[in-house]
């Protein structure tokens, strides 16, 4: 009776989100006349991916990955339900023929069903190749085909075949609803001062809206590739009544507009939000004021370079499920956090800790996070977002072991992750370097950041934390900030020194700070967790047998289930 129950408390689950179900965040159909319609998601940490194929009819239905586009070399998954009950094999295709079993079956079916002439198959696999017979899931647009059967006994496809090629892990849907529109948020003939790190500031009024709007794609619009390094887009408090232009940074009208709307990084693209959610502009949020923040790096000194850069933003009114919102997290700029002189490689570590939120806002949220974005300089080299839940690390947000600071891109997680308020996300960078870099705005100073996207909305600015300065300065053996910040200018630094302030820093109480959208602020303290390592997953191996493939989907909604309401 209580295994009955839970059955059907998972079932309803599933049920609930059937319409958005955040491990299959993606979706296409691979046929003009909508008879063929894959999901999928992906972990990149884990290494897996993960399919729901949907297919009209009650046959047989193939689906696979393709060198060129046709059956010679294709690595293929064959299922469906047939009277016996279900079946599901890995294939690969020697030429135009049947594709052959392949010895290692890598493929692990999840669920099998059929019903109103449509059958479904949902299935994992690693993004690696396990065998000769794979091929390996890239980060270039692949070819994908697929054909099925009127009838359960597997032979020739006749015209119900295809194939398209999609970019899996770099998908951009570009969705183009009839009624959407654009308008820009660019600088207007700005002379770049010849400095070799100049950020300039402009505080403007987007277009009137009588309603609110969906933004559902953002796009860099760039006059000087060489010298615009990122964008960055804020909405002011309701304090902000008028438009200014300024140096960033050297005025407290600037300082003011600090909740991120937007951002770019040198090397990325455009950016298309998930259909499920967009950033709503207009309506009660139509009001407010806007900056605009754009980091020149002159690194040449160039004088008399005219600028117009800036982001564009598609909107519509066709309303998305949720509002999204950017939260900015990882370490906040302090004078007396440096990197030591000397040191060959350092460890640099922000903390956001999400159990404080409910401090600076009346109704919070789970944070649903589905993008993100890495931001450091020059001297970054790894960077890790890990997720805890209280001590325990239970994942990755984000891995980038070979992070480059040419190319920062906004990144899709491959699937939505809940970031809970009882949560704590710890931002870690190692950095690698000849010289001094310190805390700062300059490319040749450094920064430890990650824009988190996510849903529903919230009126959040920032999550991030540094080192108490007390405490640090107490136990490196210094008398004050001024002695302290003399010793970090200093050429006496050895191997030595430089492990006890590394040490240190990851040891000692964290100022954790929360900051909503009107400036109020949480002040709290924390400490560093440990960061591990969590291993890719190994090999699937296959599964055809009806009663495993019900246990393990009953064991994932389990999983669900508990990641969502505990």
């Amino acid at each position: 009776m209580v295994m009955l129950s839970l059955v059907l408390l998972l079932l309803s689950v599933q049920w609930s989100w059937a319409q958005e179900d955040p491990l299959l965040p993606f979706s296409e159909h691979l046929d003009l006349e909508h008879k063929v319609q894959l999901k999928w998601g992906f972990n990149e940490i884990q290494g897996t991916i993960l399919f729901e194929l949907t297919v009209n009819t009650s046959g047989w239905v193939g689906f696979g990955f393709s060198p060129k586009g046709g059956m010679t070399g294709a690595d293929i998954v064959i299922g469906g339900v047939g009277p016996k009950g279900s079946y599901f094999t890995d294939r690969h295709a020697g030429g135009n023929s049947m594709p052959v079993i392949d010895q290692k079956q890598n493929y692990k079916l999840l669920s099998l069903t059929e019903s109103d002439g449509k059958t479904v198959m949902k299935f994992q696999r690693s993004i690696e190749a396990c065998d000769e017979n794979d091929l390996t899931i890239t980060n270039l647009p692949m070819k994908l085909i697929y054909a099925y059967g009127q009838t359960d006994d597997i032979m020739y496809h006749s015209t119900q075949r295809g194939t398209k090629e999609l970019n899996l892990s770099k998908y951009m849907p570009r969705v183009n609803p009839p009624n959407s529109k654009y308008f820009d948020m660019t600088m207007i003939n700005f002379t770049v001062p010849a400095n070799q790190t100049h950020y300039h500031c402009k505080i403007m009024k987007a277009p009137t809206f009588d309603r609110k709007q969906h933004i559902y794609r953002i796009e860099p619009v760039i006059t000087n590739f060489d010298l615009v390094h990122h964008l960055l887009l804020y909405r002011c408090p309701p304090s902000v009544t008028e438009p200014f232009e300024a140096e960033c940074y050297t005025s407290l009208r600037t300082n003011l507009c600090m909740e991120t709307i937007a951002v770019w990084g040198v090397g990325g693209g455009a950016f298309e939000l998930p259909e499920v959610a967009g950033l709503p502009i207009g309506g009660n949020v139509s009001d407010f004021f806007y900056r605009l923040e754009v980091h020149y790096n002159n690194a040449n000194k160039s004088t008399g370079r005219v600028d117009n850069s800036g982001l564009r933003f598609h909107y519509t009114s066709e309303f998305r499920q949720h509002d999204a919102a950017v939260l900015g997290t990882g370490l906040v700029i302090a004078p007396w956090y440096a990197i030591p002189p000397k040191a060959k490689s350092f460890l640099t570590y922000g903390l956001c800790d999400t159990a404080y939120i409910p401090k600076v806002l009346e109704t919070p949220r789970d944070l649903q996070v589905f993008s993100l974005m890495l931001h450091t300089h020059l001297a970054g080299r790894k960077v890790r977002v890990g997720h805890f839940r209280g001590e325990k690390q239970i994942d990755f947000l984000a891995v980038d072991e070979n992070y480059d600071f040419e190319y920062q891109d906004v990144t899709n997680l491959g699937k939505t992750k809940t970031v809970k308020l009882l949560n704590s996300l710890l931002l870690y960078i190692k950095m690698s370097f000849l010289c001094l870099p310190a805390g700062g705005l300059s490319t040749s100073d450094e920064m430890c950041l990650a824009f988190l996207f996510y849903y529903p909305a919230m009126n959040l600015s920032g999550c991030m934390s540094l080192p108490n300065a007390t405490t640090l300065i107490s136990e490196m053996g210094t008398p004050d900030l001024n002695t302290w910040l003399n010793m970090m200018s200093m050429k006496t630094w050895n191997d030595t020194s430089i492990n006890q302030y590394q040490q240190t820093l990851k040891r000692i109480d964290q100022l954790v700070v929360i900051a909503d959208s009107f400036k109020n602020i949480s002040r709290n303290t924390g400490l560093i967790p440990n960061l591990s390592v969590i291993p890719s997953a190994p090999c699937m191996s296959g599964c055809d047998t009806k009663n495993l493939a019900l246990l393990w989907l009953l064991l994932c909604l389990l999983v669900q289930f508990m990641q969502k309401y505990y």
